[in-house]
């Protein structure tokens, strides 16, 4: 009797150890599956590696990738370039990011049936961003390396988001035995994955600050002499700007003035806006995550937080990050978080849809009214080239020192219009100065943009 009770016991204990494993395997799978199932070694799934099922539309509808029975690209030869870094290339050395981001979503999966999707049916993405605008930034830029981003800040879309130098996927070049330097950088997506000094585009966040600290700063004024000592070392503007007003520290992007500026706001009070921006932070958008930027005054003597505070010392800024600054002014303070995918189908099933979130509050509502016309007297007083008609564009220029090449050219702004709510970054590396290198590029992408909004109407 006793050798039949411990084996009932041992089968009860056996029982409940299968019971356990089984409902854990339920709860997993029920959790987990649809992340099994889009695993690359998949054979039903996958080719060499490269998920056999999916199609990539624009904003449009046109065609930018399939990847059905082997890779397609769009039938227009610039399309193919300006959208490189979104839809990657033949090798795999630039990934199509977001076709791994939605796999899942692509290729018809549920828990009863498991995967359906296979290469002559499956999935698509519908993306927010725009070929024609693409387009017209890959040709404004010219051949110059750097970055142009472009969002409506009420909804969190995408138009642009490219990316170069380029290549054409369906021709690709001999990058490792290229010379010249033409294709230096070409597998860094520049919009997500880099970071820049910020030169005086960082003197908006350096103007948060002090608005949001400093007590009637508003109607401050200030003198520059063209240089000013702090520490023993001297800070420089490129002319003796005079008295100047807040309005003429921005819009002349004193150095002198803004020296002061970062010694009044303070070590404590500058490192606080650029948390509360997210300076430091990574952005996630549909799965990428952007390089986070850099502030730091840890070590910084008076002219280290000076030279903080007009955008050079340790500053660096991710360009995707950065424009949701844009959008937050434009914004009131809150702006809508940065997407890509639109939507997402399987088998005429919607299986994903794009959702508005906002973000924390970047800064207050009176700051970012006081920015909006800070900004807006800099376009009809210095940057004629973005003074679009019938909107107000608001903007700032930017030129960063780095090391011994030639500037770095920034220009970062937005556009204060209910019909055509758009934020936007430039940048062009060895560009020299923002105002005359990336205005005019900012002015061709976003008179696109308002087209295709237009269009959409």
């Amino acid at each position: 009797m006793k050798s039949i009770a411990n084996r009932t016991i041992i089968s009860l204990v056996l029982a409940c150890v299968l019971l356990f494993g089984l409902l854990t395997f339920l709860v997993r799978y029920v959790l987990y599956s649809q992340r099994w199932i889009s695993f690359t070694g998949s054979p039903h799934l996958y080719q060499s590696g490269e998920l056999n099922t999916g199609v990539i539309n624009d904003r449009s509808g046109e065609l930018l990738f399939s990847s059905k029975n082997g890779k397609t690209y769009a039938s227009d030869p610039l399309t193919r370039r300006s959208t490189l870094h979104l839809i990657g290339d033949r090798q795999g050395n630039i990934p199509a990011l977001v076709l791994r981001t939605y796999t899942t979503y692509l290729i018809g999966y549920d828990k009863l049936n498991g995967a359906y999707a296979t290469s002559s049916s499956g999935g698509e993405l519908n993306l927010t961003i725009s070929a024609q605008v693409q387009n017209v930034a890959l040709q404004a830029m010219n051949g110059r390396k750097g970055t142009v981003g472009v969002y409506n800040y009420k909804t969190g879309e995408i138009l642009c988001a490219l990316s170069t130098p380029v290549f054409d996927p369906n021709d690709p070049p001999d990058v490792a035995g290229d010379e010249t330097g033409a294709y230096d950088g070409v597998y860094v997506y520049r919009f997500f994955n880099t970071t820049y000094t910020p030169g005086s585009i960082f003197k908006l966040v350096t103007t948060a600050a002090a608005l949001e600290n400093i007590p009637g700063f508003a109607e401050q004024t200030f003198t520059c002499t063209g240089s000013r000592m702090i520490n023993g070392e001297v800070i420089t503007c490129p002319k003796a700007h005079g008295e100047l007003t807040l309005s003429d520290a921005l819009a002349r992007s004193c150095n002198c003035a803004y020296a002061e500026i970062g010694l009044q706001v303070g070590a404590a009070a500058l490192d606080r806006k650029a948390s509360q921006i997210g300076i430091r932070e990574s952005l996630t958008v549909d799965g990428l995550h952007t390089r986070a930027g850099n502030f730091d005054l840890s070590e910084a003597d008076d002219n280290g937080l000076a030279w903080a505070g007009i955008g050079q010392y340790t500053d660096l800024i991710n360009p995707c990050q950065y424009m949701t600054y844009m959008g937050a002014i434009a914004n009131g303070g809150k702006t809508a978080r940065p997407y890509l995918v639109t939507s997402a189908s399987c088998g005429g099933k919607e299986t994903y849809s794009a959702k508005t979130s906002m973000t924390d509050s970047m800064l207050t509502a009176d700051a970012a009214r006081m920015l909006r016309t800070l900004m807006r007297e800099n376009v009809t007083r210095i940057y004629d080239a973005v003074n679009l008609p019938d909107v107000e564009v608001c903007a700032k220029s930017g030129t960063a020192e780095v090391g011994t090449d030639a500037n770095t050219a920034t220009f970062v702004g937005f556009i204060n219009d209910p019909n055509y709510p758009l934020a936007f970054i430039v940048i062009v590396e060895q560009g020299g100065a923002g105002s005359s290198t990336c205005a005019p590029i900012a002015a061709s992408v976003l008179r696109a943009a308002m087209n295709v909004m237009d269009s959409e109407r």
